[in-house]
């Protein structure tokens, strides 16, 4: 599933080739994805504003207090094509807007969703509401972070992992920021030492930022908009290398399930 660098990836990528268009029209050939997709057509002209991203959502803002919140799911791509494009398999919705720009969504398991909001209000959709920090502003902060890790006894990274605690850390960022600040990621949260909490603090923040800066990462699906893959996956230090030498130590590394997730990491490097 695309995580916080992926969605952010593809924001700037919208923001660059739709945003202060003016959409012309709306093709949906697929009814239903994960929820029945909302009638957009009386977005149709009416100017993309801004393009923003609230942990895994994109938010697209049309004048008239019109904001679209949009989940790619698992399998979710977004393409920015010219009009005469053919249709591609699995494509389910088409916006075209001004300037020859057709935006087209493609979503083969169709798990990606499509919500309507207005703009002044948007923080308050149910799918947004509950939701806890961006971990690269300054609303994550290390005392909030500290808090409430305190507060859980479950394990480090299924605590990283939940929304209501930071948005946006999924599965492979939190194999690789646990790795960065030398944790388990089965230690108990509450039993995480403050000056450890400081160092996944900042993991976080860099592991993410340096994903961004390369694109995402491409391991079945993603593609951004132009269709280039995302390059961090060469970059990864413990994720998908079981049995491979730790960059650190040499020794193996391991793989364990936590609530039916992958998780790797060195058993002597992390505590």
């Amino acid at each position: 599933m695309p995580e916080l660098p992926e969605v952010e990836v593809v924001r700037m990528a919208l923001d660059d080739a739709v945003c202060e268009r003016s959409l012309l029209s709306v093709c949906c050939t697929q009814p239903r994805l994960r929820y029945p997709v909302p009638d957009l057509s009386h977005l149709c002209g009416l100017r993309l504003q801004a393009v923003e991203r609230r942990a895994k959502y994109l938010l697209l803002h049309f004048n008239q207090n019109h904001t679209v919140i949009w989940h790619l799911g698992m399998s979710g791509q977004f393409h920015v094509l010219t009009p005469d494009a053919p249709a591609a398999k699995h494509e389910h919705l088409r916006l075209e807007f001004d300037g020859g720009a057709s935006l087209r969504y493609r979503d083969p398991r169709r798990f990606g969703c499509v919500g309507l909001s207005n703009s002044d209000r948007w923080q308050q959709h149910p799918w947004l509401a509950k939701l806890g920090p961006e971990p690269l502003t300054t609303s994550f902060t290390l005392e909030r972070f500290y808090h409430d890790l305190q507060q859980r006894r479950c394990a480090i990274k299924q605590v990283i992992m939940d929304g209501r605690v930071v948005v946006g850390v999924g599965n492979i960022y939190a194999s690789e920021a646990l790795f960065k600040a030398g944790i388990h990621p089965k230690r108990a949260a509450n039993r995480v030492a403050k000056h450890r909490v400081l160092l996944l603090h900042e993991a976080i923040r860099k592991v993410l930022t340096a994903a961004i800066q390369a694109g995402g990462s491409t391991i079945q699906s993603f593609a951004r908009p132009d269709g280039r893959p995302g390059y961090f996956a060469h970059e990864f230090r413990v994720y998908g290398r079981a049995n491979q030498p730790c960059y650190h130590c040499q020794q193996a590394l391991r793989q364990c399930k936590q609530q039916g997730r992958s998780t790797f990491y060195c058993v002597y490097c992390q505590r």
